[in-house]
């Protein structure tokens, strides 16, 4: 297929390992009941939202995440005291830099525990542009100034070490082993729990209200209220589907098959039905085979990025695996209309490759898993 499209011998063997299926469908009954249990981190994170409705989401959470007690700055990542916080657990109210993070409008921010597939996720929200910039590079970027592209409006955290909960697990730990509870005792109990990353590491999602993809609602032919409230649903289900997909099938990366599956089911949350010209136009391929610099598309490129071949070829695809998901879409929409649609889709699209989508034989492919997935998704 990828011949066909103009693709040559090296970009062909580009294309395959850039849209390769990495989803593990190895243990397909998994999946059984819906939704999993929560991941250990929230309980913790109940204690932050109920803090928050007291003190806000703010206060709250600059009390345990410690990236929040520092400014954004170019070079802080490297600086002794930010790495003895950070990476060692030096409480920050030890740390005379740790003046907090500047946010404006802080008193705007939210905190909600939100319902998933996997379980339930914490959400930070902010109607505030350059506020969820500073959250993501706090977060994410270990307070430097990176650069955040104007049509990424949400991020999902993975892996984050919270040394709050390090803290917690200790006094427990002293409480419990009284006699024996030394420096030199917790930090063997220390290096033993390090393997053990469920008991640290949380997860959770960075979200902006503001127009997703950074399209405008005069783009949209919508008003802007009836937008900003569309793009926020859009945003918030498509980081919830990337979630999904990790906990459920082991892979959640930066490429178009992961955005063309967490826009689908974003775009219908929102909506009611999949709309390819939504979705063409939040990548920048509105005027296909134009491509509009500044799209969301060239966020997924790659690493190291694809060639300008390739990634033209990429346009070609997303194009045809759009259109071809919505005609299926229209197709089964009845099938879509209950409580388990979403595992039903997730699980469909996971088993397919790009190319795969993109094909002729894209619709009959998918009517297969489809009655495969009824009877797993249950």
């Amino acid at each position: 297929m990828l011949a066909s499209l103009g693709a040559s011998d090296s970009e062909t063997d580009e294309l395959l390992r850039y849209n390769e299926n990495t989803y593990d469908h190895t243990g397909l009954s998994r999946i059984t009941p819906l939704p999993l249990p929560d991941e250990p981190f929230i309980s913790v994170w109940e204690k932050y939202e109920s803090e928050a409705i007291i003190k806000g989401a703010f206060d709250s959470l600059k009390g345990h995440l410690v990236q929040l007690r520092f400014l954004v700055r170019k070079g802080i990542s490297e600086e002794s005291f930010y790495r003895s916080v950070t990476l060692r657990g030096v409480p920050p109210q030890d740390i005379p830099q740790a003046t907090g993070l500047e946010l404006k409008r802080s008193d705007l921010l939210h905190l909600t525990i939100h319902p998933t597939l996997a379980g339930r996720i914490p959400i930070i929200s902010t109607p505030v542009r350059e506020e969820f910039v500073a959250l993501v590079r706090a977060l994410t970027k270990r307070n430097e100034p990176a650069p955040i592209p104007k049509s990424m409006g949400s991020a999902i955290v993975t892996g984050y070490n919270n040394w709050d909960r390090i803290v917690r697990y200790r006094a427990r730990w002293e409480t419990e082993n009284r006699r024996n509870c030394s420096e030199d005792q917790w930090k063997e109990e220390f290096r033993r729990i390090i393997p053990q990353k469920n008991l640290y590491q949380d997860r959770f999602i960075i979200l902006s209200d503001g127009p997703y993809s950074a399209v405008s609602a005069p783009e949209m032919g919508l008003s802007e209220d009836e937008w900003q409230r569309l793009s926020l649903i859009i945003r918030r289900e498509h980081e919830c589907t990337h979630y999904a997909t990790l906990q459920l099938f082991s892979s959640m990366q930066n490429r178009l098959i992961d955005e063309l599956i967490a826009d689908y089911i974003g775009i219908v949350a929102a909506t009611g039905r999949y709309r390819a010209d939504w979705f063409l136009r939040f990548l920048g391929l509105e005027h296909f085979p134009e491509y509009r610099e500044g799209g969301r598309l060239e966020n997924y490129r790659g690493k190291p990025p694809l060639s300008d071949g390739s990634f033209k070829i990429l346009q070609t695809l997303a194009k045809k695996a759009s259109e071809n998901l919505e005609e299926f879409d229209r197709q089964h929409r009845d099938n879509f209309e209950t409580e388990r649609w979403k595992a039903i889709a997730i699980m469909i699209l996971t088993c397919f490759t790009i190319e795969e989508l993109s094909s002729e034989k894209a619709l009959s492919i998918l009517q297969k898993a489809l009655r495969y997935a009824e009877r797993i998704c249950v």
